[in-house]
């Protein structure tokens, strides 16, 4: 048998080794090269990361038909106060964990232990049930519904009918393999008299949840007399049912610890080079992808090691409860695994019970009635949300915030320095690039937040600008419905609030207003009322020039663009300049949201298309109209939509020269019909929110010089925030702002000059006030705004605000 050179493993990192490469690894004599071709896989499919899973441990049942001769985690009836955990001491425990901060409720029983003893039977008999798992069902079902935590499930050997009966219950369901050798399952291996240990069985267990398409953790137990050989087929059989399934959310490489009291009490534990080169054989095997985890308490002298050997989880680690599986080894303090995990050179971030990539896409792997949970409890990477914070809200910034913006560029990974060195250089990005910058944490978090600071410096130096705009949303009536819009209307009566009209009169006169509180810039967005034409449009473009000539008009998304040509039957560049020559002055590059149609398809499916977005703005800045540029995120789309966005947006700017500054907008969620419906994400957290705008300076560099941040979505505290991460820009007073409140926003209509002062001086920063396309105002100055009286709008229809 050939023995891999060192070139053939760095091939893995492009392809998986077959059977016969596999197999050749057993051959290989020293264990450093293999610990290199892992580290780089794992840091290329997972980065500077180890996740974790912060639980709560409710052993249902200790009772179990098997007799595994290492296993002190089951007993008989007479070592247990009663065979099962009541319905409120279970609801006890998850309580417990649930105010410790838990998300995850691992279930942990053993196998099928009614079908061994009386004692089980008649004590399921009492609670009311049948079998175990239609207890277990039961019992997660009630934690779920009382705490909220998500259920994992490990209730040993399934079959197809009663998975499909616990889907529903859980996120997450696992099954150790433990090892794919029949060898062991013989008199005197330490799986003789355990009829669940038949590796046929288990690997139909495994193979039914595939096909049902439950997450599934599991792995193998080295140390038990299996041989290395024997590893390698067990690893070989789990990557042969993930190639046709898809489902196996984690493969854990787990140590044998002797357990006094058992069978194996004297039987030698595995070296730690043993399960060293097990990991990293696993990740060879699987992939950059794959989550592979070691249980931290297992060694906890070696962790810095493992990691080098390819793993990136440590599984669920519980603050309240012990491992019962393993009460010899007590979890870590999350504190010490926390900086046990910084002296390996990685950052612990959290994860739900279910692992990150298949929470990003629920739909997909969990049941209908838990889908919501798990969005509402993850971020865009499919991560925990640890914040309270959210978009449009008066809530503040987390108190980390601080130490992410004080940290600067030093200690970063040497993969992610290398790519904000070319983001610095002002090369273009990949996706797959820009995507590592979003997941960034720890030091690799805090130099891209430092240099994108540092990037901004440089580009546009230090005064944090805005303009004195007014809003005019002259209508909320709208034929289309997208599922992120809590404004438009569909009538003359909505919810939150009735649907209106304004008049030209009324536009006018809001014009005459913003003039005389000293406004350079009036802002026109609407819905596309059923009756609007292109007619329209070039008539509220003239009302505002007829009450105030020397007004600038930054208005019309493309989408109204759109709309105003095809009722006109005229091209896009026709009506686009009919409206330069009624006096529109530049676009507000809205109506982008997610620049991808697959994303579109469900948050807008029948507005205009990412083509039609870049059309229209490409013919606008050929007719020498220049735009603003935005992106909408936080609600189903992921990271890599967010990479894709900025590089279209990239590349157009690369053509035409024509945005003036890009503008991240995070969803506010709390009134959207997507997220009432329970089909996206509460918006970002703020850490994406601030990596938004971070990551954006630095992927558009040097095409696009400004970055602007929205006190109205980040409130003032927020808006500091971006400004110390690479934004410069604050954007308008507005006057009047009726989107953002409508979705429930509740930071305010307007913002004086001393209140946008008050945000920059807070980031460090002068304020200037620019015009719309970043120059020095040339109207006389005014007075600082104050509140506008109140409007028609305002008397007749205030409570749509």
């Amino acid at each position: 048998m050939a023995t891999p050179n060192p070139l053939t493993l760095s091939s893995f990192a492009l392809r998986r080794p077959d059977r016969e490469e596999a197999l050749a690894l057993l051959e290989r004599p020293d264990l450093e090269p293999l610990l290199r071709a892992a580290e780089a896989l794992t840091l290329a499919g997972h980065g500077a990361t180890v996740t974790y899973s912060r639980k709560v441990f409710i052993p249902l049942t200790q009772l179990c038909r098997d007799v595994c001769h290492y296993c002190t985690f089951a007993k008989a009836p007479r070592a247990v106060a009663r065979p099962y955990l009541t319905l409120t001491e279970t609801l006890d425990i998850a309580r417990h964990g649930a105010a410790a901060g838990c998300k995850e409720a691992l279930f942990t029983l053993g196998d099928r232990p009614e079908r061994r003893y009386a004692a089980a039977r008649a004590a399921l008999a009492q609670l009311g049930f049948a079998s175990t798992l239609e207890y277990l069902a039961a019992a997660a079902r009630a934690v779920h519904g009382e705490t909220g935590l998500l259920a994992h499930l490990n209730p040993g050997v399934m079959s197809r009918a009663e998975l499909e009966r616990l889907r529903p219950a859980a996120v997450s369901m696992g099954l150790m393999l433990e090892s794919a050798s029949e060898r062991l399952t013989r008199r005197g291996g330490p799986h003789f008299g355990s009829p669940d240990k038949l590796p046929a069985v288990r690997l139909a267990t495994l193979a039914a949840a595939g096909e049902l398409a439950v997450p599934f953790t599991s792995g193998i137990l080295i140390g038990i007399g299996e041989t290395r050989r024997e590893r390698i087929e067990s690893l070989l059989a789990l990557r042969a049912l993930n190639e046709r399934h898809g489902h196996i959310q984690e493969v854990i490489i787990q140590n044998f610890r002797a357990k006094p009291g058992t069978r194996m009490a004297d039987s030698p534990e595995p070296s730690l080079e043993e399960h060293l080169w097990t990991v990293a054989v696993a990740r060879l095997l699987f992939g950059p992808h794959m989550s592979v985890q070691a249980p931290p308490n297992l060694q906890p002298q070696a962790l810095a090691a493992l990691v080098r050997a390819g793993v990136n989880d440590w599984g669920g680690v519980s603050p309240v409860t012990p491992d019962h599986v393993n009460p010899e080894a007590p979890w870590p303090h999350l504190d010490a695994l926390r900086a046990a995990t910084a002296a390996a050179g990685r950052t612990l971030v959290e994860r739900l019970a279910i692992t990150p990539a298949y929470a990003r896409e629920p739909a997909r792997w969990v049941d209908p009635g838990l889908v919501q949970a798990v969005r509402t409890r993850s971020d865009g990477g499919g991560r925990a949300r640890t914040e309270s914070w959210c978009a449009g809200s008066a809530c503040p910034p987390p108190q980390c915030v601080d130490e992410w913006l004080g940290g600067g560029a030093r200690g970063a990974s040497r993969f992610v320095s290398r790519i904000l060195r070319r983001a610095r250089r002002g090369e273009t990005l990949a996706v797959e690039e820009i995507v590592t910058l979003f997941a960034t944490e720890g030091a690799d978090l805090r130099a891209t937040l430092a240099t994108a600071d540092r990037l901004r410096a440089e580009v546009v130096g230090a005064p944090v600008t805005y303009v004195v705009n007014r809003n005019i949303n002259y209508t909320n009536i709208c034929r289309y419905r997208c599922g992120f819009c809590a404004f438009s209307k569909s009538g003359t009566k909505a919810l939150r609030g009735p649907a209106y009209r304004l008049d030209l009169e009324e536009v006018g006169r809001r014009v005459t207003e913003a003039a005389e509180r000293g406004a350079t810039e009036v802002c026109l967005q609407g819905g596309i009322h059923p009756e609007y034409t292109g007619e329209t449009y070039a008539e509220i473009v003239t009302a505002v020039k007829q009450a105030v000539p020397q007004m600038h008009v930054h208005a019309f998304s493309p989408l109204e663009i759109l709309h105003g040509a095809r009722t006109l039957g005229v091209s896009l560049a026709t009506f686009l300049r009919r409206l330069r020559a009624a006096g529109l002055s530049t676009l507000p590059g809205t109506a982008a949201e997610i620049l991808d149609d697959a994303v579109r398809a469900i948050i807008c499916p029948d507005k205009l298309t990412t083509a039609e977005w870049l059309e229209v703005m490409r013919t606008a800045h050929a007719i020498g109209l220049r735009s603003t540029a935005t992106i909408m995120f936080g609600h189903v789309e992921q990271p890599h939509h967010w990479a894709l966005h900025l590089l279209r947006v990239r590349a157009l700017q690369g053509e035409t020269g024509g945005f003036t500054e890009f503008v991240p907008l995070p969803f506010v969620h709390m009134e959207a019909p997507l997220w009432r419906k329970g089909l996206a994400r509460p918006g970002p957290t703020f850490r994406e929110a601030l990596l938004m705008h971070a990551v954006a300076r630095l992927a558009l560099h040097p095409c696009v010089p400004n970055v602007q941040t929205s006190w109205v979505k980040m409130a003032p505290d927020g808006a500091a925030a971006c400004l110390r991460a690479g934004a410069n820009d604050l954007g308008g007073t507005l006057m009047n702002e009726s989107i953002t409140r409508a979705a429930g926003g509740a930071n305010g209509q307007e913002m004086t000059r001393e209140a946008l002062e008050r945000i920059a001086l807070s980031a460090g920063r002068p304020l200037r006030r620019r015009t719309t396309l970043y120059g020095d105002p040339t109207v006389r100055a005014v007075p600082a705004a104050q509140p506008a009286p109140p409007t028609a709008l305002s008397r007749t229809a205030a409570s749509h605000r």
